[in-house]
């Protein structure tokens, strides 16, 4: 369950989705002037009353780990801390700001980026971060109380684990076989993949 007290670092939805109307998928375009407010005109305030409240988006770094064709994915299991995401495939890896990334830091992405990889992955290097978009989706309960600023990292064929194999498991596959389980994947991970798959295309 999520701590009574928790904090998380949200940006109102006025700001985030500046149209009014928002997006479904990953977005390029204005990336810099987008990544500037989330970074600058967000706050902390209770995770508990932010999952409800439609009013803010809780901004969340979200790593796509590759290599070369090849993505990390992620099953989560039932002993993961939101029931709406059990049994759930992902390739992404990320979670909430809270003060202790920020410390101070307003808007300090890559700290709470930094501390999901040492916390859910299990390597011996920590890869390069690359920003490539921000994800959105206000079709379901998690999508709507989310933003996503989306990275991806290379391992360059580096070893690379789940250290919380209670709340997970998984392991590189190639697209083809994460194409075969979209299906089943959480909404942010179907649609990052799709978003990524026509990049490699047309970078082709």
């Amino acid at each position: 369950m999520t701590a009574p007290h928790e904090l998380v670092y949200v940006v109102p939805r006025s700001r985030a989705i500046r149209d009014g109307i928002g997006w479904r998928g990953v977005r390029t375009d204005g990336l810099a002037e987008e990544l500037a407010i989330l970074r600058t005109e967000g706050e902390l305030r209770p995770r508990p009353e932010m999952e409800a409240d439609s009013t803010f988006k809780q901004v969340i770094p979200y790593l796509i780990l590759r290599n070369g064709p090849e993505y990390f994915l992620m099953r989560r299991t039932r002993a993961g801390v939101d029931a709406r995401l059990h049994e759930r495939y992902s390739i992404g890896i990320g979670g909430h700001l809270n003060g202790v990334d920020l410390d101070g830091r307003m808007g300090d992405l890559e700290a709470g980026l930094r501390r999901e990889w040492r916390e859910e992955i299990d390597a011996a290097f920590e890869p390069d971060f690359r920003v490539v978009g921000l994800l959105n989706d206000d079709e379901t309960d998690v999508g709507r109380v989310h933003i996503g600023v989306v990275y991806v990292a290379e391992t360059g064929g580096r070893p690379v684990a789940v250290r919380e194999v209670e709340k997970l498991s998984g392991g590189m596959a190639p697209s083809g076989a994460v194409a075969a389980v979209v299906d089943r994947m959480e909404s942010w991970s179907a649609l990052a993949f799709d978003f990524l798959e026509t990049e490699d295309r047309h970078a082709r």
